[in-house]
C-alpha cells in the first residue's frame, strides 16, 4: 500500500504557472506508475497525466498538452506537474494517483489503485 499527500496548489493568475507535489510513502515508489486528476465543480474526475514507474513514458490530456509537464524522482518518492500558462478552466481539485498494472487504460479513474486528498488550484481570470 501506499499513500499519497499533494501540495502546492493555490491561486494563480491566468497565464501563471503553478508546480504540484506528490509525496508518496509506504510500499517502494518505484513499484508504481504516476497519474495526476482533477475535478473540477459539478463534474466527473478527468485525466491530465501520467507517468510510468521509471518515468520513461508520459501521456497528457489534450488539455494539458504542451502547456504542463509530469515528472517523478523516485529517490525523493514524489512526482510533480509542471502547469504553465494556466487558464480559468484549470481551475479544479487536483488529484495524484498510483497504479500498479501499465496495461489498461491509463486515463481511467478505475485503473488506479490508491489516491491522495487532492489539492486545490484556483485560476482568476
Amino acid at each position: 500500500q501506499v499513500q499519497l499527500v499533494e501540495s502546492g496548489g493555490g491561486l494563480v493568475q491566468a497565464g501563471g504557472s503553478l508546480k504540484l507535489s506528490c509525496a508518496a510513502s509506504g510500499r517502494t515508489f518505484s513499484s508504481y506508475h504516476m497519474g495526476w486528476f482533477r475535478q473540477a465543480p459539478g463534474k466527473e474526475r478527468e485525466f491530465v497525466a501520467f507517468i510510468s514507474r521509471v518515468g520513461g513514458g508520459t501521456y497528457y490530456s489534450d488539455p494539458a498538452k504542451g502547456r504542463f509537464t509530469i515528472s517523478r524522482d523516485n529517490a525523493q518518492n514524489t512526482v510533480y506537474l509542471q502547469m504553465n500558462s494556466l487558464k480559468p478552466e484549470d481551475a479544479a481539485v487536483y488529484y495524484c494517483a498510483a497504479r500498479v498494472r501499465y496495461s489498461g487504460r491509463i486515463s481511467s479513474v478505475d485503473e488506479y489503485d490508491y489516491w491522495g486528498q487532492g489539492t486545490q488550484v484556483t485560476v482568476s481570470s
